[in-house]
């Protein structure tokens, strides 16, 4: 009987069979990345989302939207023996921040019920539930830390209260404080510059007197009471809530600790560590007496190079997702005019907003 040959593959056709998988892979895989971000972004809208539902059902319940966060009010800086404020900042007891306030209407009433807002903070019983792994804080495409961290005063060591470091959960959202910002002068320096117009960069300097309302042009600030009825710009044109990605700096949904700091991750030429209000708030710019290296003044846009912990930062390809005060959830470009981003971070200044 003739026997039969078997034919193999040469080396060759392995080589070129080789090729074409790995061209294919090649093509596959930005499609896939794409496919796995836009589901990522799908969910962190939906956080936003709910965030903004939350909003809407806490001004229904109390007749305004929650505080940026909770302070002992001061005019002068002087408090009981018993609360602990900051000297410089005027922030103080008992620190809660909006993510806490609005968390029964987030369908986290364990973690609500676990903690009580008359209380600080830093109060030993609450040092486990302060921790919390919220999952609606966390936005999936945010590649920088989502445990529990250790706030920080200013050179960088531990923050301490009564011998105790104070740690607290985690969240990749942060309310907007307008276009001006109040953090560490808006307590012992006692008088303030604004901007009177951000067209021409006229400034005014004012009596703060540890109100931060003086300042503050948007929702959320220490102590904000903001109404529907106060956000005359129209709630469908002003940025209630927005990403800030841990890859750049820590928030946090539990609220402010006087005397802590936020540090950026990484630096550049125009960031650094900022007060504690940045815990739970950003800014948009322009901020009366920050200028850039040029003398300007700065407005950062969500993923401005600015890169401040006080501003806005997404890691969704070239832009972010933003709340606005109706409830509804958009995505900006990181090239959006500068100018109207401020307009839109403002709730009563009077602009005139274009489409976007």
């Amino acid at each position: 009987m003739p026997q039969r040959c078997t034919r193999g593959f040469t080396l060759v056709e392995l080589l070129v069979v080789i090729s074409i998988i790995g061209v294919l892979i090649g093509l596959l895989l930005p499609a896939v990345q794409a496919a796995r971000e836009a589901a990522r972004r799908m969910r962190c809208g939906n956080n936003l989302k709910q965030m903004g539902l939350a909003l809407q059902n806490y001004h229904a319940a109390h007749g305004l939207f929650p505080a940026g966060y909770l302070s002992y009010a001061t005019s002068t800086g002087n408090v009981p023996a018993e609360i602990l404020i900051d000297s410089e900042t005027w922030d103080a007891a008992p620190g809660w921040g909006w993510g806490a306030q609005i968390l029964p209407y987030l369908e986290q009433g364990s973690v609500a019920l676990a903690i009580d807002q008359a209380e600080p903070i830093w109060t030993p019983e609450f040092a486990q539930v302060i921790t919390s792994h919220l999952e609606v804080y966390l936005c999936p495409s945010a590649s920088g830390d989502r445990r529990p961290f250790t706030l920080l005063d200013e050179p960088g060591n531990p923050r301490l209260i009564a011998g105790r470091e104070i740690v607290v959960g985690r969240s990749h959202y942060v309310a907007s404080h307008g276009q001006e910002s109040c953090w560490g002068e808006c307590g012992a320096s006692r008088r303030g510059e604004i901007f009177t117009n951000i067209y021409n960069s006229t400034t005014m300097s004012i009596d703060i007197d540890g109100d931060v309302s003086r300042v503050a042009d948007g929702p959320f600030y220490r102590n904000s009471r903001t109404r529907m009825r106060d956000i005359t710009d129209g709630t469908s044109n002003t940025i209630f809530l927005g990403e800030h990605s841990s890859a750049l700096s820590d928030k946090t949904w539990v609220g402010v600790v006087p005397g802590a700091f936020i540090h950026p991750i990484f630096f550049s030429p125009e960031n650094g560590p900022d007060a504690a209000a940045t815990l739970t708030l950003v800014h948009a710019g322009p901020s009366g007496g920050e200028l850039d290296i040029t003398g300007f003044p700065i407005i950062h846009a969500v993923n401005f190079p600015t890169f401040h912990v006080g501003q806005m930062f997404s890691e969704h390809p070239g832009g972010g997702q933003i709340g606005l005060g109706d409830g509804s959830v958009r995505f900006l470009s990181e090239d959006i005019n500068l100018m109207l981003f401020a307009e839109l971070s403002s709730i009563a200044e009077g602009e005139l907003i274009e489409e976007f």
